[in-house]
């Protein structure tokens, strides 16, 4: 008779003959196995990811950071400088004060054209810059960036005025109170600015703004060059296409004593 014994101090099973037997039994018969025989284990070592040098992952960033700040200027928002005092004193772009910068979005007018007493940013036509083209993207991008840290002059080519009328209505100045008329009713603009003068504007001939265009003014209204300036070769010709608006001014965020909603007051309606 046989028996296993299980030895768990040296985890080792042996194999005994029946007692009395005093003969061995060949080894095939008798036999000892240890675990210890077992060849060891292989580990597999993960490879450890070799970390980026610093400068490659100051690049990523900033190239992330570059790609988003283009993508939100494109299709979100934007940033303007004001370089002109014509929008005083809504907007400060006097010489020798810090010229506000204001956020201009871009999302309202995908669902409505901009509407009277809304102040704008937009795309000068041929006849309000002279000619002159806008830069390419790539240059203008950059130097609006760089127009916001004042490290260059803004592009040239954008302007921001404040809508008056729109396509099919008619404006002219001034009724015997020294005010702008449209569709023969006055405005009411208590955003005017005549700079402590007496409240008078620059008269002109009444017109008819074509479909598709926008009639613009400064609000600082004796020292602004806009619709009434750039009637080439017709007064109508001074109005700026729809297409042309880039945005609606909402925000001034710089300087920050100046933090504040831009008012889109509408003269017609007196702010209804």
């Amino acid at each position: 008779m046989s028996h296993r014994v299980n030895d768990e101090s040296s985890s080792t099973w042996e194999t005994t003959p029946p007692a009395g037997d005093g003969t061995e039994r060949s080894s095939s018969r008798s036999s000892s196995y240890s675990y210890d025989d077992e060849p060891a284990p292989r580990f597999h070592r993960k490879k450890t990811k070799k970390k980026q040098p610093f400068w490659k992952e100051l690049l990523v960033i900033f190239s992330v950071a570059l790609l988003l700040t283009v993508v939100i200027q494109t299709f979100v928002a934007r940033v303007f400088v004001i370089p002109s005092a014509s929008m005083e004193t809504t907007l400060h772009g006097c010489t020798g004060c810090v010229n506000d910068k204001v956020l201009v979005e871009k999302i309202t007018y995908l669902f409505r054209d901009p509407q009277p007493g809304d102040v704008i940013v937009f795309r000068g036509p041929p006849n309000w810059t002279g000619g002159k083209e806008p830069p390419n993207f790539v240059v203008g991008t950059l130097q609006d960036l760089g127009s916001m840290v004042n490290l260059s002059e803004p592009s040239g080519t954008d302007f921001i005025k404040r809508v008056i009328a729109v396509g099919g209505q008619t404006v002219e100045c001034c009724d015997d109170q020294g005010r702008v008329l449209v569709d023969g009713q006055p405005l009411d603009e208590p955003y005017l600015n005549f700079s402590g003068g007496p409240r008078q504007q620059d008269t002109f001939e009444k017109v008819t703004v074509p479909a598709g265009k926008l009639w613009v003014m400064g609000d600082n209204r004796n020292n602004s060059s806009d619709s009434r300036k750039h009637g080439d070769p017709t007064p109508a010709d001074g109005a700026i296409p729809v297409d042309n608006v880039v945005g609606k001014a909402r925000v001034i965020v710089i300087p920050v004593g100046r933090w504040g909603s831009i008012s889109d007051y509408n003269p017609q309606t007196g702010g209804k």
